[in-house]
């Protein structure tokens, strides 16, 4: 029998309200000894709460959720206390002298799951929704859970029954009435999902950076003002600015919100030649975390004439960007050079001197960078990076169906298919199969 669990929904500490939830078979029971009897289902109800004793815990509202109108399609309840520590943990003793379980992490949206009332990504969304900290991961998480994502792979879902449903057709009644050229009806179907399907993997990246953060990276050489930009980008002082060359010795992340979009921006360490074991460390780590980064922001000393701007050249890629710093001095070649270089590498460049307020100027341009990255008519097919591996297995079977000659491989390569959609959206029905085989055939007449 499922056990009755229980957990605070709110989170701990000094507050005017704490809620507290039951979900499982003996809730109704657990309502009763507490507050005297069960409210109407979805009112709330003011009632006084005591212990087995007779011990007065707090004058609450009680709400009850008849199953299977409810979060979780159990029984469950809400009891809204006042979120003193010592009421809730009278609460929460009471509840636990009833026989009721602590509940574990997740484990309200885990039943909610098992019982129907949530796709697998729904339940995602909900955790989404819970760590967002910026207003497009919001937006995101409550399209997942309105069901937009799974909607999308039910499409797909559908598209992979019909062409089951043709290459069945030649396969299990081949002795029927069906036109010669049935099996390959199957292929201007499968060849659309393929391309919808390439069409997501490639957007796969932008859902994960939304919830995750888009990443930017400064690079360059030592004293080049990579320190000064973050400080003044995260307008704190994250990172120690020196005239020594190779103070940041590690990566320093600190997190943005850009255009309400949520970005990772890391200082590195200056990239020279070095022999100091720790300073060389720094500097792998620095090409290792630039390489990994969405966009690198190649910060230019142009007064400088050392050439050591030439150290970072490796890690710029084109569509990057490059800061060409301390423009309040006089421009050394060194500086010409490296504008030459950006423009023949296709690299923006923003003239800028952080000590006259140029990091305002930066702080534009990264925002419209990530929201032109992250931003599209749609919410991408793919926020957590299962839903890409499923994917990037249902367009690999797919591709091999389209390859097949013959029908019955071809078929077995779409039920694969479908079996990948499923890791993310839920089960293809056999039966559903045979239907669309009977309806569009008349097999049998």
């Amino acid at each position: 029998m499922t056990e009755t669990i229980f957990a605070p929904a709110t989170a701990p500490g000094r507050a005017a309200l704490a809620v507290v939830r039951v979900s499982g078979p003996a809730t109704r029971a657990a309502v009763e000894a507490l507050a005297g009897g069960v409210p109407s289902p979805r009112q709330a109800s003011l009632r006084k709460l005591r212990t087995a004793e007779g011990v007065l815990i707090d004058e609450a509202l009680v709400l009850w959720f008849e199953g299977p109108a409810s979060y979780t399609g159990e029984n469950c309840a809400e009891f809204h206390v006042h979120g003193g520590l010592a009421v809730v943990d009278a609460l929460v003793e009471a509840l636990s002298a009833t026989g009721l379980r602590l509940a574990e992490p997740g484990e309200f949206t885990r039943r909610a799951f098992q019982n129907g009332k949530l796709d697998l990504a729904q339940a995602e969304a909900v955790a989404d929704l819970i760590d967002a900290e910026t207003t497009a991961q919001a937006r995101q998480a409550l399209d997942q859970l309105g069901g937009g994502l799974s909607r999308r792979y039910d499409g797909w879902r559908e598209a992979l029954i019909e062409a089951l449903a043709v290459l069945e057709a030649a396969v299990d009644f081949p002795d029927e009435d069906l036109p010669e050229d049935v099996a390959a009806r199957a292929r201007p179907p499968l060849r659309t999902l393929a391309a919808e399907l390439d069409a997501a993997l490639a957007d796969a990246h932008r859902g994960r950076r939304v919830r995750e953060g888009f990443r930017i990276a400064l690079v360059g050489a030592p004293n080049a003002g990579k320190s000064s930009l973050l400080n003044a980008l995260s307008g704190r002082d994250a990172a120690i600015v020196t005239a020594t060359p190779g103070t940041t010795r590690d990566v320093i992340e600190v997190p943005l919100v850009l255009a309400g979009y949520k970005a990772l921006l890391a200082d590195t360490a200056g990239v020279r030649e070095t022999d100091e074991a720790i300073e060389a460390e720094g500097v792998r780590r620095a090409r290792a975390w630039a390489a990994d980064a969405d966009l690198r922001v190649w910060v230019v000393d142009s007064h400088a004439s050392d050439g050591s701007w030439r150290y970072a050249l490796d890690l710029v890629q084109p569509g990057d960007v490059c800061v060409l710093n301390k423009i309040d001095l006089a421009r050394s070649l060194d500086g010409g050079r490296a504008l030459e270089v950006a423009a023949e590498r296709s690299v923006e460049v923003l003239e800028v001197s952080l000590k006259a307020g140029g990091a305002e100027a930066v702080l534009a341009l990264l925002s419209d960078r990530v929201v032109t990255a992250l931003s599209a008519a749609e919410f991408p097919a793919a926020t957590r990076l299962r839903h890409a591996e499923s994917l990037r297995d249902a367009a690999e079977r797919v591709g091999r169906a389209l390859a097949q000659s013959e029908p019955e491989l071809a078929a077995e390569d779409v039920r694969l298919a479908a079996r990948a959609l499923e890791r993310v959206s839920g089960r293809v029905d056999p039966e559903q199969v045979l239907d669309r085989v009977f309806s569009s055939f008349c097999i049998g007449k």
